[in-house]
């Protein structure tokens, strides 16, 4: 066979109207098969294992073998992604009947081109904020970090993060703003801790009396692991500081005193560091008249951007979100006896491009609808 009829065949393949009844019938199985997971492994994990993958892995109870077991949404969507754009240039002739038809093609080519943006680029977090407290971070309540902090003057704290990832990978973490590197002796995504038992292997601080046992991470909406880290500052000339058992569940940070200077360690939710600032004036909680079930959340706050000359109060509610400096704020949750908001915090720089799609997709229907109708219309008067 000649390489260009071989190109040609797997060219036709790749455009054929089969290929893109056999993704869209892929892409419906994945969304039912990731929503049925959703109940066991929460929404961000059913997601990424499912609609943000190029594999479906599954693993046998108690083993670390991974199978693949079906197409994941990445490979459904680019090979969708290719059969359109390929029968576009192939199948579609270039006049103004077909105008339609190719705004219809640009515009699920954006949707498919959005989406993987949205899975490369979208970081989301949390503020959770009291009733006149003020805040101008997030938390990634999935990932963790260390903190390290000089805290010598008592009028400012000068903190080096690590984020877990580091922590996972490497056994030695070095930082040119850190007199000592810290060994990395264990880390555990989650883990349990007690008092006494088994050493936990820390021979400073309050972990030295504890014992540590690893736990399945838990990933359904609402759970929180508990991680785990031992790290050892070690100084340039071999000398251990101590090992420290660090955990978000501990309450307060640990600390020493090294050639005068006051350094505590930490280990919290990875925070986002925000250039403006948010103060909760008041959350409301409304319920229909005479019943417990909920009509409304909505938190007032005031934005503080000195920097882009903003000062104003905004309402927050639902459906309705605050969007500035390239994140958008939504009301999530609540706590506290409704005197504690939790704002969903999102940077998504492709957020637009899924509205761009459904313009064209509509305006390329109507489009196509008005020919075909003229075309009609015209035929039966002839």
């Amino acid at each position: 066979m000649r390489r260009t009829d071989a190109l040609s065949r797997l060219v036709d393949a790749l455009s054929s109207l089969k290929l893109t009844l056999a993704c869209l019938a892929l892409l419906m199985v994945l969304v039912v098969a990731c929503t049925l997971a959703q109940v066991n492994l929460g929404i961000h994990l059913a997601v990424e294992r499912y609609i943000r993958s190029f594999l479906v892995w599954w693993s046998p109870e108690g083993s670390s073998l991974r199978v693949p077991i079906f197409p994941g949404g990445g490979l459904a969507g680019g090979l969708l992604l290719i059969n359109l754009l390929l029968a576009q240039f192939r199948r579609l002739e270039l006049s103004w009947r077909k105008a339609g038809l190719w705004v219809v093609h640009v515009g699920l080519a954006l949707l498919f081109i959005g989406e993987f943006a949205t899975a490369m680029l979208q970081v989301e977090s949390n503020m959770a904020i009291e009733e006149g407290q003020t805040k101008s971070f997030s938390e990634d309540y999935r990932r963790m970090e260390v903190v390290v902090t000089d805290a010598t003057d008592k009028e400012f704290d000068e903190e080096t993060a690590i984020p877990d990832s580091r922590l996972e990978t490497a056994r030695e973490v070095s930082d040119p703003a850190l007199p000592f590197k810290l060994v990395v002796r264990a880390y555990h995504e989650n883990a349990a801790l007690s008092m006494g038992g088994a050493p936990s292997g820390a021979t400073a601080g309050v972990g030295a009396g504890m014992s540590v046992t690893p736990q399945h991470p838990v990933t359904a909406d609402g759970e929180q692991n508990t991680a785990v880290a031992l790290v050892e500052p070690v100084l340039k000339d071999g000398k251990s500081l101590g090992v420290y058992l660090l955990s978000n569940g501990l309450g307060a940070p640990q600390g020493f005193i090294h050639e005068g200077r006051s350094w505590k360690l930490a280990l919290r939710l990875r925070q986002y560091r925000h250039p403006f600032s948010l103060t909760l004036k008041d959350f409301k909680h409304d319920r229909y008249p005479g019943t417990n079930i909920p009509k409304n959340f909505s938190s007032l706050v005031r934005l503080k951007d000195p920097a882009a000359g903003d000062d104003r109060d905004v309402l927050i509610y639902m459906n309705s979100p605050l969007r500035h400096g390239g994140l958008t704020f939504y009301q999530a949750s609540f706590g506290k006896d409704d005197t504690l908001s939790v704002l969903q915090v999102v940077r998504n720089p492709a957020w637009t491009l899924p509205y761009v799609s459904c313009v064209l997709v509509s305006l390329g229907l109507l489009w196509h609808f008005g020919v075909m109708l003229r075309k009609s219309l015209s035929s039966r008067s002839a």
